[in-house]
């Protein structure tokens, strides 16, 4: 990856919300996948918005 795509994916897991970061680990596959598509959206909505 080039730097400033690291750089966006790392500011994104920074600050993704609480909510994702504790279904990531949830044991419900729903859940999980929910935050999973979650931050997939916020990373492609960054990355989309580089210029």
């Amino acid at each position: 990856m080039t730097d400033p795509v690291l750089h966006t994916i790392t500011t994104v897991l920074r600050r993704a919300p609480e909510w994702v970061r504790h279904d990531l680990v949830a044991k419900d596959a729903g859940t999980r996948e929910r935050a999973e598509e979650a931050l997939a959206a916020m990373i492609a909505a960054a990355l989309h918005a580089q210029p």
